[in-house]
């Protein structure tokens, strides 16, 4: 009885969501997906200075960097993510506490630079007490920070905050700094739905519209477990669309294909006995709409996915690709042209240890500073975020390694 109550009060909301969302303002097409918001300093070798000086033979590229993040002396750590502050520094932004969902945990932020390949010490951004005060409601638990770069230059972190039950019953909140996240408003709650406004969750970034404003990939976990588009104008959910339906695919990653075109990558929730590869939806109409089509033909075991375009139009996609565990992560690169998935590195893989030793990695999470390069963050072993720098050079590398990878058709990986 009480399921069929919660489906009646679904229902109801949808219908008032409906109309409350076919008044809004129409839709803009996406911006193109190229990076210029950071001029990095890229280093380029000096051409010949004469026709009898020799080119070198063998070009040296320097290995990814790999740091960690600031320790809290927290025991269980997870979320991270990442955006491009306006002086080249990175800012990450991750939640730490005695286990998930405790209600000792904390938003934290630390910011790294570059040039030094360091990290400042890490700051709170917010903590339970803090969004209990700035919300005016009980808050049992927070997780999963996304921050985003507004039209007006202010940074935004949006992040999940949950009143009653598990994170099925989230709902989002923000926050907005005019100085890179040294200081942060008040918490703002964004209100999703107009009657129940209950489990809506992100975990991936935002993209951005022509006009201004942002989508933002969310996902649902009560009752269904499906995607869902957020369109955001300062701390307003304007629109909401449905990226998927059921109960198999959260967490969506979206790649701008063109300023109509777009593709979403999820993490599949199915049931035993159904395929554990990454679930697809394309949207044709700048998000207004979405089509589930068929599967990437990659293995995933119920864990996130994180994606990024350079302005060549190489791919980059950061996953745990088997169909059991997350002992394994690695990154995989798709050309322009082709389009095929290829493994490019392993980043951390304990298939050789006994499954009882297996460490976990996951949540991964990447932006670009000029369009060319890639720095990714991930959760080592739920005790450490792991960060890694990809140079351009080195994916350049990589991207004129693709042709000669063999590759298995049926699993994409490397033979």
């Amino acid at each position: 009885m009480s399921r069929v109550l919660a489906l009646c009060f679904l229902l109801l909301a949808a219908v008032i969501g409906f109309l409350h969302i076919d008044s809004r303002p129409a839709w803009a097409p996406f911006v193109p997906n190229t990076i210029t918001t950071v001029e990095a300093e890229v280093e380029v070798a000096a051409p010949p200075k004469s026709k009898n000086q020799s080119i070198p033979s063998k070009v040296i590229i320097a290995s990814p960097i790999s740091t960690w993040l600031p320790d809290t002396s927290a025991a269980s750590v997870h979320a991270a993510s990442l955006i491009a502050l306006k002086d080249g520094a990175i800012r990450a932004f991750w939640f730490a506490g005695s286990r998930e969902g405790a209600k000792d945990v904390v938003i934290n932020s630390a910011v790294f630079d570059p040039k030094s390949s360091n990290w400042s010490a890490p700051t709170v951004v917010m903590d339970r007490v803090s969004a209990e005060k700035g919300l005016s409601r009980y808050i049992a638990k927070l997780g999963n920070p996304v921050p985003a770069r507004m039209a007006d230059g202010r940074l935004q972190l949006f992040f999940v905050t949950v009143s009653i039950g598990g994170w099925a019953g989230s709902s989002i909140s923000s926050v907005i700094s005019d100085d890179e996240g040294l200081t942060w408003s008040n918490p703002q709650r964004l209100i999703s739905s107009p009657l129940i406004n209950l489990s809506t969750l992100v975990k991936s970034p935002t993209i951005s519209f022509a006009d201004g404003r942002l989508g933002l990939p969310a996902y649902h976990e009560w009752i269904g477990r499906f995607g869902e588009f957020l369109r955001i104008d300062g701390g307003q959910v304007i629109d909401k669309r449905r990226m998927s339906s059921g109960r198999s695919a959260i967490q969506p990653m979206v790649f701008v294909n063109d300023a109509q075109d777009a593709t979403a990558y999820f993490r599949q929730t199915r049931s035993a006995g159904q395929a554990k590869q990454v679930p697809i939806s394309q949207t044709q109409n700048a998000g207004q709409s979405w089509q589930s089509g068929a599967d990437l033909p990659i293995a995933n075991p119920n864990a996130s996915v994180t994606g990024l375009q350079l302005n060549d139009g190489t791919r980059i996609l950061v996953l745990n690709n088997l169909e059991r565990g997350r002992y394994r992560l690695v990154l995989m690169m798709a050309d322009a042209k082709s389009g095929q998935w290829q493994t490019i590195e392993a980043l951390e893989d304990d298939e050789a240890l006994p499954e009882d030793q297996r460490k976990e990695f996951s949540y991964p999470y990447l932006i670009s500073l000029d369009g060319n390069d890639a720095h990714l963050v991930y959760t080592w072993d739920r005790k450490k975020i792991r960060h890694r720098y990809f140079s351009g050079a080195w994916l350049k590398h990589a991207q004129s390694q693709l042709g000669a990878i063999p590759v298995d058709v049926n699993t994409q990986e490397v033979k």
